[in-house]
């Protein structure tokens, strides 16, 4: 029982009664509702006051009207009554060997979050999630002026008590006990005199009766890596990507040209900040011709050599290259240069570091509890619990966040088909099957389907991607009909079959002629991207330029012929850096990019030709205006495996043609006859065999006439000139009548 003192005068009254028992759970920690004993309270016509100042040598509430000594009344607690009949405002005022400290009492404030976030939480259907949960700035008004600080919320329902600790308490979360919200497992304080910049942990109290540190799984922003604390962000960046954003809603994003520079930050080039890199990068894909960026995850993660996709904290960007408005300005100026952005999404798992989501409360939250479910064989990671409302809510407002506050234009998202098969990398006995038997995760596939309706209703103009490695149906079918209502899918069939027939020398190629041949079997099965990954370029695979057989010359030939073959094949494009100027060596995430390369006129080539393929791919709407569509896409012979001979037609919605002829035999072809659907003048509009990019110089001197003679089932036909190791596009504008 707090000591009386008669503080104020006469009429004296008492302060509330406690148990002893809960003010040793409020020192504890183990209390669910400290602001039902911290903060003022009415009783008896008074005001009781207690606050928790372990180590304080006194204590005093200042209040409009004087001060208010309190007593020692347990373990820290500090308790005294304020003889008025209503609650004053009013500071704490705490002396620490002779020291002085004033501060504000946050046991004295309304929750944050109001009913309606309370309700749509228990739901699963807060949308804006990162708005309500993690730390936010607030600023509130008192007749003792302005208060501000920082509210802190989480999710931990198993948990038996919650603390902040961080920099403003020493890492001493005593003194900062948060309050339960019910039944909805949120915890939370608001803490005046918290700002910006502030590092900060939660302590939680697991059901096992075992204090866990966690970071911040809502944080904005994070330590540098190895260190691992939250921090806290307010950000106040003024955009000016709004003409993009008005021209992005008002388009249909998978009926553009789509040329994608795949880019790992760190080792693009070694040391560069995100506004570093807003220049330096900027200028370079722009004058590359792309039309779009994919960042590997941006996401903060704390080990380097995961490129990212080992996530702990994802509503922050890594810190490790600056700010998240930093990363912001990044983005706008590669907006406001015409350049799209994509960032590598990872929903599919997350590593088990012991500050981070893994057994969050001390049990399994985040993750699935049955280990056949729960964990990654292969990558010794945790899986989410799909099924979870509250983690489902958790991925799905992640998505809208980087969509919406950093005006990201796509996701990609990584490592789709081990979220939709229960089997995924498991043997016999390693995995059970779902309530119908089958091996589909049904609650990954409702996930997902949320997820993208959610994205595609609430942000124009954006896309989604998925890497699926298998042949599931409908992964870009929308989700009204049953599919994952994805925009867009890697075509992974499509790239381990070129790469497969590319890496053979050319004498053997013609037994291997269909794996260039077969993706048009189902190219219209789903909408496509035609991904060289960074996936290709590592783990002992080599680059893209040392896949390639025969001599110097043949190499960069072949690279060049490859390229030109892909951006004539139905289907977005995707390189991964170091591929446009011929990396020879393998990606090595530690290093930048061997830039040296690039000065050499080899190497320059390979550039110039894919720079010209881009600015040649993006004027020419019959390259992408009907990539899903069947009749956009003819084939003159796909059958000459002998001559490793490759010809197709490409139209645009106004009946113009383009013909693709792929030479991959280091023999020319000087009278190469093809059939072409009309008669007349058709025009060279690329050769990847020109001197200016390190070819032969071989060509069709601008131009081909052709013929009335039918040939190939045409009424008309040419002979045209393909050089060795090369793709040739001859362009037909048909006549406006």
């Amino acid at each position: 029982m707090c000591p009386v003192d008669s503080v104020s005068g006469p009429p004296m009254s008492t302060p509330s009664p406690v148990l002893e028992v809960d003010l040793g759970h409020l020192v504890d920690g183990s209390h669910h509702q400290p602001h039902g004993i911290l903060g003022p309270h009415m009783h008896d016509g008074s005001v009781t006051v207690r606050v928790l100042r372990p180590l304080a040598d006194s204590v005093t509430v200042i209040t409009p009207e004087g001060p208010v000594a309190l007593r020692h009344e347990y373990r820290g607690i500090w308790c005294g009554v304020i003889q008025t009949p209503e609650i004053p405002d009013y500071t704490v005022e705490v002396e620490y060997a002779g020291t002085i400290v004033q501060s504000d009492d946050p046991y004295r404030f309304l929750p944050t979050l109001g009913e309606i976030d309370l309700h749509l939480i228990g739901e699963g259907r807060h949308e804006e999630l990162w708005k309500v949960l993690g730390a936010h700035a607030r600023e509130y008004p008192t007749p003792f002026g302005s208060v501000t600080g920082v509210s802190f919320a989480i999710w931990a329902p198993n948990a038996q008590g919650v603390r902040i600790v961080g920099d403003f308490n020493f890492w001493n979360g005593v003194a900062h006990p948060m309050r339960s919200l019910g039944s909805t497992g949120i915890w939370e304080l608001f803490v005046p005199g918290v700002a910006g910049g502030t590092t900060y942990k939660f302590q939680i109290l697991g059901r096992d009766g075992v204090w866990h540190e966690k970071a911040d799984p809502f944080a904005f922003a994070t330590e540098i890596p190895p260190a691992n604390g939250s921090v806290v962000f307010t950000s106040t960046y003024e955009w000016g990507d709004s003409s993009w954003l008005a021209d992005r809603a008002a388009q249909d994003p998978h009926r553009q040209p789509m040329s994608i520079y795949e880019i790992h930050l760190g080792s693009w080039r070694l040391g560069l900040s995100y506004r570093q890199l807003a220049e330096e990068l900027t200028d370079y894909v722009r004058a590359a011709g792309f039309t779009h960026v994919e960042f590997l995850p941006v996401s903060e993660h704390p080990y380097g050599p995961s490129w990212g996709y080992q996530v702990t904290s994802y509503f922050a960007s890594t810190s490790r290259f600056g700010s998240p408005d930093d990363l912001r300005f990044l983005i706008d100026r590669l907006h406001q240069a015409g350049i799209g952005v994509i960032v590598d999404w990872v929903p599919a798992h997350f590593p088990k570091d012991d500050w981070a989501l893994g057994r969050f409360d001390g049990t399994p939250l985040y993750e699935h509890p049955d280990p056949m479910r729960g964990e990654h064989p292969d990558w010794g990671t945790y899986v989410f619990d799909f099924g979870r409302t509250e983690v489902r809510n958790f991925l799905v407002a992640n998505a809208v966040f980087w969509l919406e506050e950093f005006h990201v234009d796509g996701l990609r998202v990584d490592a789709v088909a081990s979220m939709l098969y229960l089997d995924y990398s498991r043997k016999t006995g390693e995995w059970q099957p779902n309530e119908f038997g089958g091996r589909e995760n049904l609650e990954a596939v409702a996930f997902l389907q949320e997820m993208n309706a959610t994205v595609y209703r609430r942000v124009p103009g954006i896309m989604t991607i998925a890497e699926e490695s298998t042949a599931w149906p409908g992964v870009t079918q929308p989700t009204s009909s049953g599919g994952l209502g994805f925009g867009l899918k890697w075509n992974m069939g499509w790239m381990h079959d070129s790469l497969g027939y590319i890496t053979h020398e050319p004498i053997h190629r013609q037994y291997h002629h269909g794996e260039m041949t077969f993706s048009m079997v189902y190219a219209y099965s789903e909408r496509f991207i035609l991904p060289i990954s960074h996936d290709e370029v590592v783990h002992g695979k080599g680059s893209l330029i040392a896949r390639m057989p025969g001599d110097r010359w043949q190499q960069l030939a072949n690279l060049r012929a490859f390229l030109g073959f892909m951006w004539g094949h139905p289907g977005r494009k995707l390189l991964f850096m170091g591929s446009e100027f011929a990396q020879s060596s393998e990606w090595n995430s530690d290093t930048s990019l061997d830039w040296w390369l690039a000065e050499f006129a080899e190497h320059a080539g390979v550039r110039a030709a894919l720079t010209d393929l881009n600015a040649v791919y993006r004027a020419t709407p019959a390259l992408w205006q009907r990539d899903d569509d069947p009749g956009g896409f003819e084939w003159i012979n796909e059958g000459d495996a002998s001559a490793n001979a490759f010809t197709w037609l490409r139209w645009d919605d106004a009946g113009n043609c383009v013909a693709v002829a792929s030479n991959l035999s280091p023999s020319p072809r000087d009278s190469y006859r093809i059939g072409l659907p009309f008669a007349g003048r058709w025009t060279e509009i690329l050769n990847t065999d020109a001197a200016g990019y390190g070819g032969s110089g071989m060509g069709n001197r601008g131009s081909v006439e052709a013929v009335p003679e039918v040939w190939n089932d045409r009424p008309a036909s040419a002979q045209i000139v393909l050089p060795p190791l090369s793709t040739v596009y001859l362009q037909f504008i048909r006549t406006k009548t």
